[in-house]
């Protein structure tokens, strides 16, 4: 007799994403275009520069042709989908724990991306996105002076 190690972990992902989709249904949210037809959802890291907006996602197995990435009205929408490779589909697997099929995620930035100003790099698996910050939304310093300051600069 074996034992067989059983985790809930994925179970209750499924699940939690169900209810969420009943919920949203039932309440008359729309979750987005692509959301709905998500199977999974890859985990992203958003970190924010000075200068600009850097995600990075973990989509191993997808190759970059199949990575759309669009901005629109401040909102990054990264999908994509990871296929099961035609050479395992005649097999009999015991265990199957990575998840095929479409993908999809949202960022929103507000006014404050630069939609002219976007780069995207996948390395080993690794996706990463950059969206530079609009010139005129940069945090500016302002100087204060005194009130003689600026009757003589004038």
């Amino acid at each position: 007799m074996a034992l067989i190690r059983y985790t809930r972990g994925n179970d209750f992902d499924m699940l939690r994403r169900e209810m969420t989709n009943l919920f949203d249904t039932f309440h008359g949210r729309t979750t987005g275009e692509g959301q709905e037809s998500a199977v999974w959802t890859p985990r992203a890291d958003l970190a924010e520069t000075e200068d600009a907006y850097v995600i990075q996602m973990d989509v191993p197995g997808i190759d970059r042709n199949d990575l759309e990435i669009t901005l629109e009205e401040g909102t990054l929408k990264i999908s994509g989908e990871r296929s099961m490779q035609s050479d395992h589909e005649k097999s009999q697997f015991h265990r199957i724990e990575r998840t095929y099929g479409r993908f999809f995620r949202s960022f929103t930035f507000g006014p404050n991306a630069d939609a002219d100003n976007i780069e995207a790099t996948f390395d080993d698996g690794v996706l990463t996105v950059r969206v530079a910050k609009a010139e005129e939304r940069k945090p500016r310093r302002i100087e204060v002076g005194t009130r003689n300051e600026l009757v003589s600069s004038n």
